[in-house]
């Protein structure tokens, strides 16, 4: 493998320039082809001298899989070659260089930005990994290993998760959760029993640390599975940016328009958030500006529509509220001997306060406690015997969980808004290169 300062090696048919980067197997180099179209790509240069039985057999599985593979958020491996030193690997070049590089040029991610290349991580290589291959054989950076890598030398496709958790972890925080000065210290942070703590800062909504502390779970036998993953709220696969998402935003701006020449603002509301949120993908995922540009005039139409209609659904709210002042208070009075669920009524009445004060992005202060108190009145709910207070609370939990879906659209309607104005300034639109090829 060619060291810093060597030059890189020669292959048939390129010319290899500089070197973008080096794993644990091999050093992958920006290249030219030699023939007219002068095509950029990237080699991954393998030291044979490197490989042992079993990373030739996982190198071997690697291209066995790309060829196969044509996927717009997996690299293209478009050929391979080797001679008597290396196996070269040619690939697409991405401009962006590395998903670290990335993360590590801004810092930190913001956390819908972060959400992007989650949506994009692909797990096919997972389902060809066997535990039993895998033991006794560990791969990559100790910094994204599974303490189970390390500690019990065995594993299965599951450390993958664990993985994407230290990446999400590094993006939104800016650095991994092992990070250390000696690999001592890295070692003893893997082999710990103690559970990985999520910093306070930045803010983070309650589904993001929901999901880092799934997939940062040591024992990989309660870590979140790869169903729950992919259909975890975070992710929100759902939305992901496609050639779909304007056809599902436009439907539903059809419906929105219906139900608001019907009168029915309330479904109008929610029928433009909904479409609001396959907007934003459809402008992730259009290339072309004047069409991108077209699509930002009606976002920004629908937008203004759904504020006009925000104001009548406020008000029209602050009235049912009012109306349910006296049975909200019975409830109160009710559950006197009860201190749990008075506590819990407790946080729905802040919740409350916390909606009319809100502004500006207060919502999403109001959506934390009304989701705090919903937990716990459920709970509740489940265990209370039938009767007038059971009803009453009944009454007040559908009506504490519409406060909360209404907030959750202005949230998201809110957020789609910045989005789309702020989406070229966000730089997703560059390519960035998959650091699986840093193996």
């Amino acid at each position: 493998m060619a060291r810093p300062g060597w030059a890189p090696p020669r292959l048939d048919g390129f010319v290899l320039t500089e070197r973008l980067g080096s794993g644990t197997y091999a050093t992958v180099y920006k290249a030219y082809s030699k023939k007219d179209t002068r095509e950029v790509v990237a080699i991954k240069c393998v030291a044979k001298k490197s490989l042992n039985k079993a990373s030739v057999e996982n190198l071997l599985t690697e291209i066995e899989i790309l060829k196969g593979i044509r996927h717009p958020h997996i690299v293209q491996l478009k050929d391979f070659q080797w001679d008597s030193d290396n196996i070269y690997l040619i690939m697409e070049f991405c401009a962006g260089g590395d998903l670290s590089r990335f993360i590590h040029a801004r810092r930190i991610l913001p956390e819908k930005v972060a959400r992007v290349f989650m949506q994009q991580l692909d797990f096919g290589f997972a389902q060809h990994m066997s535990p039993w291959d895998e033991k006794h054989v560990l791969r990559g950076s100790p910094l994204y290993m599974a303490p189970e890598m390390v500690c019990q030398r065995q594993y299965d496709a599951r450390v993958d998760l664990w993985s994407v958790g230290v990446i999400l972890y590094e993006a939104l925080f800016g650095k991994p959760p092992f990070a250390s000065r000696s690999f001592l210290e890295l070692e003893e942070k893997i082999r710990s029993n103690r559970a990985i703590e999520l910093p306070s800062r930045p803010p983070l909504s309650r589904d993001c640390r929901d999901l880092l502390n799934r997939l940062l779970e040591r024992d990989p036998t309660r870590r979140i599975s790869f169903q729950d993953f992919f259909a975890h709220p975070w992710v929100d696969l759902e939305h992901m940016p496609s050639g779909e998402s304007l056809a599902r935003a436009t439907a539903l701006v059809v419906q929105a328009v219906q139900k608001d020449q019907e009168g029915d603002t309330t479904a109008a509301l929610s029928l433009y958030c909904k479409a609001l949120d396959f907007f934003v993908p459809a402008l992730h995922y259009e290339v072309d500006a004047q069409r991108k540009e077209a699509i930002k005039v009606k976002v920004g139409q629908y937008v203004a529509r759904a504020e006009e209609l925000k104001a009548i659904v406020t008000s029209s709210n602050q009235a049912l509220l009012q109306q349910g002042t006296s049975a909200r208070e019975l409830l109160r009075e009710m559950a006197r001997e009860k201190p749990r669920l008075l506590a819990a009524l407790e946080v729905a009445a802040a919740a409350m306060a916390k909606e009319e004060e809100a502004s500006g992005g207060g919502e999403q202060d109001a959506l934390d406690l009304y989701q705090h108190c919903l937990e716990e009145l459920l709970l509740l709910l489940a265990a209370e015997p039938a009767g007038r207070r059971r009803d009453l609370l009944h009454t007040e939990i559908q009506n504490l969980m519409a406060r909360a879906e209404y907030l959750k659209e202005q949230i998201k309607m809110r957020e789609s808004r910045w989005e789309a104005e702020g989406l070229d300034r966000e730089g997703l639109s560059e390519s960035v290169q998959s650091s699986c090829t840093l193996q």
